[in-house]
């Protein structure tokens, strides 16, 4: 064992990465066909017959309606959004539904501030009252310098409020 070690390197530079080379899928494939025959004396017949069977199945269930297949059954995780129901005026559109289990934790003052800003500036809803707020700032700044950072700084402080 210690020896094929030592050719390992040299495998990987004649062969390249090992995506280029792996057998695991051809063989899962093989082991898919082999599943296939149920007569040994025509093994060959058998495995055209179950792929075809297959093929066959699979092309009528695309298109049979009320009834559950492969192609049309929900998924374990359905987190696609729900046109009908999903609106702009929303703050948290209804999106996934929920699974597994749920845990609560309290969150610090510091941590409940910085959370209420997050959901604040990076909420399409509020971003026109956020750019009246800076445009306000903006006004009461006239004599002093009209910096951006200086307006930032103070958007950031006082908008949550």
């Amino acid at each position: 064992m210690v020896h094929l070690i030592v050719h390992l390197v040299e495998d990987a530079k004649l062969g390249g990465p090992v995506q280029y080379r792996w057998m695991y899928p051809i063989e899962r494939y093989l082991g898919k066909l082999k599943s296939y025959v149920c007569n040994k004396a025509q093994a060959e017949g058998s495995i055209v017959e179950g792929y075809m069977a297959e093929e066959c199945l699979t092309f009528c269930s695309r298109y049979l309606d009320g009834i559950e297949t492969v192609f049309n059954r929900l998924r374990r995780v359905n987190d696609e959004p729900n046109i009908g129901s999903c609106t702009l005026n929303t703050l948290f559109p209804p999106i996934a539904k929920p699974v597994g289990g749920f845990t609560y934790f309290t969150l610090s003052v510091r941590e409940k501030l910085q959370a209420h800003r997050h959901i604040l500036k990076n909420n399409a809803i509020v971003e026109p009252f956020l750019q009246e707020f800076r445009d306000i700032i903006q006004r009461q700044l006239r004599n002093w310098s009209r910096q951006s950072s200086l307006i930032d700084k103070r958007v950031h402080r006082e908008f949550t409020n």
